[in-house]
């Protein structure tokens, strides 16, 4: 499984605003010019980051954009579904409600690998739900390796 370059660009705008938080809004071109990521992109991505309310927008010469609330309690689960949509490895194991959808396979109620794709899905959303956007504000001096990170948090 993979997200696309709206999740990656998305997270990358979120962490700029992050370490910008409580220093007024920041513009999309700063932002663009800093993470060498395409301005009009931005300008698409941040949107959909509004209306999930996880940005506001500021109008004017000193406009720009801001994070709605701290770092710390904003879920990286909120971004990816504001920028991804639903967690889903698999369409038949969406993290949507199954009122939210209609069921896409007819062999849902039968398949045998179905329990496969929903535990990925849980192991995804889990690590998303223990993550806040500050997280991921701190300045980073060196590369974590994905080791590193198991043994601090199992001591």
């Amino acid at each position: 499984m993979s997200f696309s370059t709206k999740g990656e660009y998305g997270v990358r705008l979120m962490v700029q605003l992050g370490r910008r938080y409580g220093s007024g809004p920041a513009s999309l071109a700063e932002i663009a010019t800093e993470e060498d990521l395409p301005r009009p992109y931005l300008e698409q991505l941040v949107m959909s980051l509004r209306d999930a309310d996880l940005v506001t927008s500021t109008r004017g010469s000193h406009g720009g954009y801001e994070l709605s609330r701290p770092p710390e309690t904003i879920p990286m689960i909120a971004v990816l579904h504001a920028l991804e949509g639903p967690i889903a490895p698999m369409i038949c194991a969406t993290d949507e409600s199954a009122a939210a959808h209609e069921p896409t396979c007819d062999r849902t109620s039968r398949c045998t690998v179905n329990f496969l794709w929903i535990r990925i899905r849980d192991a995804i959303s889990t690590t998303l739900e223990g993550m806040s956007l500050a997280d991921l504000v701190p300045e980073r001096t060196t590369l974590i390796q994905p080791t590193q990170l198991q043994e601090s948090r199992h001591p």
